[in-house]
């Protein structure tokens, strides 16, 4: 009986112990489990995502999956990229061909071209519109920048974005100290400032050898003086919210016989419909005028330039924005972007594997995300001395994150590392930022008119022959009418109708 009794007490303990060892055994598979989801190994949301991509690039060089820079990244943004990199040469061209094969990538670089727009029709890309505002950085784009991308008022990209105030004017500093002048801040003062720099010897060097300002055939000067007059960005709105072209402005009229009075007296070269714009610079690089109007970047470019071939004329380049007109303060905006990224409906076909998408884009626009896009990793790509940014010169290791910047929307701001910069770059920049406030938008920048495809640069041709004329005297104000009928009877006014009905349509 005592025999029977132990040998069932021995055969409980066994089972008990088994089903102890059974449920330890279980937990820590179960742990093992736990923590391969915790690391990203598992299946599910947390499992890196596949990403494929299409930019440019304008290395020889461009960075490959070796690359400590592109590891980094795919380990910040929890992706495994499939970049193609292809030469900003012919990137057009490459982008029609995938585009017409239906092989698109998940994300691809494109400008707003003709065919991306009917690619958009067909339903081949991603609205946007109602998902951008979910993302800290996304959620910050410019809305004038938004407009000029969105096609029938919907945003089916994220923009690369540029300076949208760049516009500005540089001016010789050291000649305004000669003549006891300050900074213009109105357009009279402007032209003040113009007439001693072609009359008053401003270099001091008892010759009449300088001139006020230089201009070439590009029209891009008289378009942004012209804004300082208040005249619209290619299209204004009436008091019945319809549209009409910036030429048919009552300040259209007042900004050209500015330019005249500027032509007449001698202030600008008299040749500038002729000049080609690749030597546009060099009279105010070699000291023969004393502002250029183009973008704000080019007072240090053309400042290198100056020092390089005279070091005394150190700080001898200022700039400013804007000068005031009749009509208030105005400056004339770019676009805002160069180029876009847009998502393929094809490759990317839910909402959730669309969340992955944005989430990589919004990532690469933080700090961190910029600087292992733009700087590379530290310790490899670069060193901080002293607090400051000291890239690699080994010309190897800058080409394993160099392309990688192609990744980039700058969205709402830079944000990379950089060398130290000088006060002049440091006020160019200023400049661009308080631009933004003033800049006048082009309301139909998001239509897209089939008129314009056909016939905009006859038309455009059509107002800017007329408007150098007029400058240089060639037509009087009977001329301007003149023009502006041929550019009615030649398409301009469908081109109205249409535009209008579009915008219409649009808002």
């Amino acid at each position: 009986m005592m025999k029977n009794k132990s040998k069932s007490l021995a055969a409980l303990l066994f089972t008990l112990l088994l089903t102890l060892f059974l449920v330890a055994c279980n937990e820590e598979e179960a742990g093992s489990e736990n923590s391969g989801e915790e690391n990203g190994e598992s299946s599910g949301s947390d499992e890196a995502y596949d990403l494929s991509i299409m930019t440019t690039a304008f290395t020889p060089e461009p960075p490959t999956s070796d690359s400590p820079a592109w590891q980094a990244i795919e380990e910040y943004t929890n992706t495994n990229m499939d970049i193609t990199f292809v030469p900003n040469s012919n990137y057009e061209e490459r982008f029609n061909i995938t585009l017409a094969s239906g092989d698109l990538p998940d994300i691809i670089l494109t400008g707003k071209t003709p065919s991306f727009i009917n690619a958009v029709g067909d339903g081949a890309f991603w609205d946007l519109t109602d998902h951008i505002e979910d993302y800290e950085n996304l959620s910050q784009m410019n809305d004038i920048v938004k407009n000029n991308i969105s096609i029938d008022g919907k945003i089916y990209s994220i923009y690369r974005a540029r300076p949208l105030g760049r516009m500005a004017t540089s001016i010789r500093k050291d000649w305004l100290e000669n003549l006891g002048m300050e900074m213009p801040t109105t357009t009279e003062e402007f032209y003040d400032v113009m007439h001693a720099f072609t009359h008053d010897d401003p270099d001091g060097n008892g010759k009449d050898d300088t001139i006020g300002q230089v201009v070439s055939e590009y029209p891009g000067p008289w378009n942004i003086m012209q804004t300082w007059f208040g005249v619209p960005n290619k299209w204004g709105i009436d008091e019945n919210n319809e549209l009409y072209p910036h030429f048919q402005a009552p300040e259209y009229k007042e900004a050209l016989d500015y330019f005249k009075r500027m032509y007449d007296e001698g202030l600008v070269n008299e040749d500038f419909a002729v000049m080609d714009p690749a030597k546009w610079h060099d009279s105010f690089v070699k000291g023969e005028a004393g502002t250029v109007v183009d973008v704000a970047d080019a007072a240090t470019r053309n400042l290198n330039n100056m020092v390089k071939a005279d070091p005394e004329l150190e700080g001898s380049v200022d700039i400013f924005g804007s000068v005031e007109g009749p009509n208030g303060l105005f400056n004339l905006p770019t676009t805002g972007y160069s180029m876009m990224f847009a998502i393929s409906k094809g490759s990317v076909e839910t909402e959730e594997e669309l969340h992955r998408v944005l989430d990589f884009i919004d990532k690469l626009s933080s700090e961190k995300g910029q600087r292992l896009a733009y700087n590379g990793v530290e310790g490899t790509h670069y060193e901080i001395e002293d607090g400051e940014y000291v890239p690699t010169e080994d010309q190897k290791l800058v080409y394993e994150y160099e392309d990688l910047n192609q990744l980039l929307t700058f969205v709402p701001e830079n944000r990379y590392l950089e060398k130290p910069v000088t006060e002049l770059k440091e006020k160019e920049r200023q400049i661009q930022t308080e631009n933004e406030d003033i800049v006048v938008a082009n309301p139909a920048e998001p239509l897209v008119s089939e008129i314009y495809g056909r016939q905009g640069e006859q038309l455009d041709n059509i107002i800017e022959d007329a408007r150098i004329q007029y400058i240089v005297g060639q037509i009087d104000e009977s001329g301007l009418e003149e023009a502006e009928e041929l550019w009615m009877n030649s398409g301009g006014k469908e081109y109205i109708e249409e535009i209008n009905q579009l915008y219409q349509e649009a808002n």
